[in-house]
């Protein structure tokens, strides 16, 4: 029986509080390791580490899943911050561009979710638009939105038909980076997801996957780990 694919899945870093303790912490929503153990991969949790690192970590990592989050510095894309954009959180951007641009030198495949698709497309030369409405359900609350895949694109053939997905962001992707091709809108228009053209396994996905019940886009990434 073959192995299952070991995939490597980004964390928060946050002040955290649990029992009597209250300390820093890589945090990770469980969501996330469930849904890739659903999809039939081990999941395995990398906190934030020097940038140094990423090519021997994914060296090591069958697939790699970049979480949500923050949102993306500004300035890593060469913008101007705007009032509504969060604070930036350093450590992760830098780990994360890092990992994300080691993956795609080797050829791991990679899922980008939300903030992690906000930085492949960054990776690649792309900014973001760095507020819209509508896309989240209230403050801590998720919202849900129809996606419709593009035909042809590597994501249409995991997901074939529209569906109704979780979605908490407030930014999304403006210009698109090289070799980026769009292949899910939301109904207003909003690119929801892309792929990397070529053969290499790249997508990134505006909304969050772990918090539904359909595990195909993880699947798709599995399978091109195994």
């Amino acid at each position: 029986m073959p192995s299952k694919p070991l995939i490597g899945v980004t964390t928060y870093l946050e002040p955290a509080k649990w029992g009597v303790w209250e300390l820093p912490a890589a945090l990770l929503p469980a969501t996330y390791p469930r849904l890739v153990q659903s999809a039939g991969g081990i999941a395995a949790m990398f906190p934030p580490d020097a940038p140094s690192a990423a090519t021997d970590v994914v060296a090591r990592l069958d697939g790699l899943v970049v979480a949500g989050g923050a949102d993306v510095d500004p300035v890593r894309y060469g913008a101007d911050r705007d009032p509504r954009t969060g604070p930036a959180a350093v450590e992760r951007d830098a780990w994360e561009l890092a990992l994300i641009e080691a993956a795609l030198a080797a050829g791991t495949p990679v899922l980008g979710v939300c903030r992690g698709m906000q930085l492949l497309n960054v990776v690649l030369g792309g900014t973001l638009l760095q507020h819209l409405d509508g896309h989240t359900g209230g403050v801590g609350v998720f919202g849900r939105h129809t996606v419709k895949p593009v035909p042809g694109t590597r994501y249409a053939s995991l997901i074939g038909e529209a569906t109704t997905v979780p979605t908490y962001h407030h930014q999304a992707l403006d210009r698109l980076g090289e070799g980026l091709t769009p292949c899910a809108y939301a109904e207003d228009g909003t690119v929801e997801a892309v792929e990397l053209t070529g053969t290499r396994w790249a997508l990134g996905v505006q909304w969050h996957p772990e918090m539904g019940e359909d595990v195909r886009v993880m699947e798709g990434l599995v399978a091109a780990a195994s």
